[in-house]
């Protein structure tokens, strides 16, 4: 276990290896699973303030399936993510050219449309965080479907804490990122 600040981080983060392969898994995290991708709460109404952007880049099956349920649901713990398309992908998930799932949040983000990213849990992934009271614990999650992700990771010689560098630093900031690394790598 790593400590930065109030979070504790597993071992797996430093020692496993990860780089998304898009062209074998084509996305597939944004269809698999129980629910849409994980909402903090204070993402709920960067959300819903991004939604008009964003709307255009969606599909049909998206737009109907928001329209049914919202932007997001509440779930029977009491945490929040983003509506699916029939219990499967992410109503705000589009297909490329490609046939890879791609965010249609991210694509509004980076055609300049939105200032809201995406839902932090999706860039952080395959990192899921758990909150307690005084502390986050990050876990490494492991999928079949990342399989080749952590194929890839491995023949690069990429931990899952550099390949997530920017989404940790959007996340807890440069000087915790700095610090994390510090303790990982043994720096002063």
């Amino acid at each position: 276990m790593i400590l930065v600040e109030n979070a504790v981080i597993s071992d797996d983060i430093k020692e496993q290896f990860f780089v998304c392969d898009l062209d074998k898994c084509k996305g597939a995290c944004c269809v698999e699973g129980d629910l849409g991708a994980p909402l903090e709460e204070s993402e709920l109404k960067e959300l819903e303030d991004a939604f008009e952007a964003v709307k255009p880049y969606l599909s049909d099956e998206g737009l109907k399936a928001i329209e049914k349920e919202g932007l997001y649901i509440k779930d029977f713990e009491g945490d929040y993510s983003t509506t699916t398309i029939g219990g499967k992908e992410c109503a705000f998930a589009i297909y490329d050219e490609k046939g890879i799932l791609k965010c249609g949040i991210e694509q509004a983000y980076r055609d300049g449309k939105t200032t809201f990213k995406k839902p932090i849990s999706c860039e952080l992934y395959p990192i899921r965080i758990t909150r307690y009271d005084h502390y986050e614990a990050l876990n490494y999650d492991r999928w079949s479907i990342c399989s080749a992700a952590c194929t890839l990771g491995e023949k690069l010689g990429v931990p899952v804490y550099k390949f997530l560098k920017d989404a940790l630093i959007r996340k807890y900031g440069e000087a915790w990122y700095q610090e994390l690394c510090q303790e990982i790598e043994g720096k002063a």
